[in-house]
């Protein structure tokens, strides 16, 4: 048997020692960015603090706490989430089952890689440029300035809008990568039963690729709560709803997704010294907070990523 040359050797060494040395680097940086923050803002982190709504002040004493911001994360995550699962699935199911090599699934295909690289700030300020049109005035507040009339252009409906035109692309490549993972004799066995393509894509197609599908949408999910460009010109950055008070009444619901309103990102800059406020503490609490619900997030798609592989295991 002949001995592999030293260089090899070397060279698989450097190597191993290089993968080791990114992974520890890449654990560190995640470790002291979360304790980091928990120490700055651990002082604020209460049940009060999660269940008043924000003041505007300076003094982290009188800031209030992140209840309104955290309902408006939930209610922007819906409605971008509720736009984009159909249209994303439908695209995924086309591309995937029914589309055929040409230049058609070409430019589709150009379109989502061409969309998933714009910028969000672009985003933002496209649906400034469309949602603020006279005829768009039924998503935000109708400002009338003389003979002109125009939308405000800024509301929980309009940045949804925004945050689902964000997300699409990468939800349609997740669940088309998840539709691709279907074995092809069970496509076959469907057809071979006499069962028609919509049904074996409805019934065989969409229950092998479920965990990969929700796997898409939790990754668009995180996506919608970690942005603040889109937020903060489409969803107006305000600190409390300014729709019809109290804003949570269901009389008041339709107001208060026309209206401004705020999300823990856009809550964390505006209190940050960073962006207009002073409040150090608090703006580090909110972001410890937002930080766990990614984390809450990411630990879901792990859940159901090893769900699904006991299921494939078991199937075999």
């Amino acid at each position: 048997m002949m001995l592999k040359p030293k260089r090899r050797i070397i060279g698989n060494r450097l190597g191993y020692a290089y993968a080791w040395v990114s992974i520890s680097l890449v654990i560190v940086v995640c470790v002291f960015i979360i304790w980091n923050v928990l120490y700055l803002g651990v002082d604020v982190i209460s049940l009060n603090f999660l269940i008043r709504s924000p003041n505007a002040s300076a003094l982290d004493a009188s800031s209030g706490g992140i209840f309104s911001p955290m309902a408006g994360t939930v209610i922007l995550t819906a409605i971008g989430i509720a736009i984009t699962l159909p249209l994303s699935l439908s695209t995924a199911i086309y591309l995937c089952f029914y589309s055929k090599k040409g230049v058609f699934k070409t430019l589709i295909e150009t379109a989502i890689d061409i969309l998933s690289g714009i910028p969000t700030v672009v985003i933002g300020l496209f649906s400034l440029s469309v949602f603020t049109q006279p005829w768009l005035s039924f998503l935000s507040a109708r400002i009338e300035t003389g003979a002109a009339v125009k939308a405000y252009g800024r509301s929980f409906l309009v940045a949804g809008i925004a945050m689902a035109i964000m997300i699409l692309p990468f939800v349609t490549k997740s669940m088309l990568e998840a539709l691709k993972t279907v074995p092809a004799g069970h496509i076959e066995g469907s057809y071979a039963l006499g069962a028609t393509k919509w049904r074996t894509t409805i019934k065989i197609a969409l229950n092998s690729a479920r965990d990969g599908i929700i796997t898409g949408v939790i990754l668009g999910m995180g996506r919608i709560i970690g942005d603040t460009a889109i937020v903060w010109l489409a969803l107006g950055g305000t600190l409390r709803m300014t729709g019809v008070q109290p804003w949570w009444q269901p009389a008041n619901w339709m107001s208060t997704l026309r209206s401004t309103g705020s999300t823990l990102t856009s809550y964390i800059y505006y209190t940050s010294p960073a962006g207009e406020g002073n409040s150090f503490d608090v703006s580090f609490g909110a972001s410890f907070v937002l930080i766990v619900i990614i984390i809450l997030l990411n630990a879901a798609v792990s859940i159901i990523g090893n769900i699904g592989n006991i299921g494939k295991q078991k199937d075999r």
